[in-house]
């Protein structure tokens, strides 16, 4: 069957899909990381990996690792200039119909691509498709499942980031042409949430309630810096609220409001109370609802050892449950 009679779902399976990898000081983690790539039930037509200056043996382990990757490749090292210099650099350098990154420390399931370019081949209008992943420990052990949180719902985008929730980098494939409209903010330290928000301009997103992705939670992760991330989430939702349509004054501290109660519960995960009952009096006329409330206040009150042991064994217990599971 020729090109020109190929049928839509044809055409976007056969479609090429560029991987590329930003690599900093992720040592223990890289060979996890590519080889989860070359596994894949889709192969990508091209892996571009660019260390950004790590002071690990990063650059020596890609080299060698590269070296069985089984589609072209290609390794460049060089000074440090932050990651989304790097992601912009990255992309720049990429072709094709569909571009994925994937973090340095972290892992695709075996059918990552094949389901995210079905599922965009579903649905013409999205212009990146993303999906709940496993948290992941050092030792590979799945500690979480984004499936629980409950805060992933289809053609419900701008809601989830208005609220300051993103998808996870990870479990996300963009189409080229609705990503050369965007840029990743240099000047951000929160390289992805900006990012989605310009795109919602751009068009819908697809999402896929099944895993194929994995997330590693280690010392060094942004994600572990909760008061980082709320600044950088806020600045990036008044840089954007005017593009977004949101020019009234009162509806944008609406928004900001809802994205800080949002993260008074990570504050309070993370066992900093005085943090999050702080955003929760600060910001209580706009909580969502009663059961938002109350369910803050019982947190509040629950002691930090309670928290830490239910969480320990929440862990142990998803650890047990996918101790067999093959990435």
């Amino acid at each position: 069957m020729n090109q020109e009679t190929q049928s839509p779902k044809s055409k976007i399976q056969n479609a090429p899909v560029f991987a590329f990898v930003p690599s900093y000081n992720h040592a223990p983690f890289i060979e996890r990381c590519l080889r989860s790539i070359f596994k894949q039930t889709y192969a990508p037509a091209k892996l571009l990996v660019i260390d950004d200056g790590s002071k690990d043996d990063s650059p020596r382990l890609i080299t060698r690792i590269l070296s069985d990757c089984p589609f072209p490749s290609e390794f460049i090292a060089r000074e440090n200039r932050g990651l989304c210099a790097t992601l912009n650099e990255g992309f720049d350098r990429s072709e094709g119909e569909f571009f994925a990154y994937l973090g340095s420390d972290d892992v695709w399931l075996q059918q990552f691509i094949e389901n995210r370019v079905e599922l965009l081949g579903q649905n013409p209008n999205a212009v990146l498709a993303y999906g709940n992943a496993f948290l992941i420990d050092e030792n590979d052990a799945v500690i979480e499942n984004s499936a629980r949180w409950n805060l992933y719902k289809a053609d419900n985008e701008r809601e989830m980031l208005l609220r300051g929730i993103a998808p996870i980098s990870s479990s996300v494939l963009y189409r080229r042409a609705s990503l050369e409209k965007v840029r990743w903010n240099d000047d951000s330290r929160l390289e992805d949430y900006e990012l989605y928000l310009k795109m919602l301009n751009v068009g819908a997103f697809a999402f896929d309630e099944n895993v194929a992705a994995a997330w590693r939670q280690h010392d060094h992760n942004t994600s572990g810096d909760t008061d980082l991330m709320l600044t950088e989430v806020l600045a990036a939702l008044n840089r954007n609220a005017e593009s977004l349509g949101i020019s009234d004054e009162a509806q944008k501290r609406k928004y900001m409001a809802l994205t800080e109660l949002a993260y008074s519960e990570n504050f309070a995960r993370n066992y900093n109370k005085s943090a999050a009952l702080r955003i929760l009096r600060k910001n209580f006329y706009e909580s969502p609802s009663v059961k938002f409330v109350l369910r803050s206040a019982l947190r509040l009150l629950i002691p930090n050892a309670i928290l830490r042991w239910r969480k320990s064994v929440n862990r142990r217990n998803t650890a047990r449950e996918y101790q067999n599971f093959n990435f």
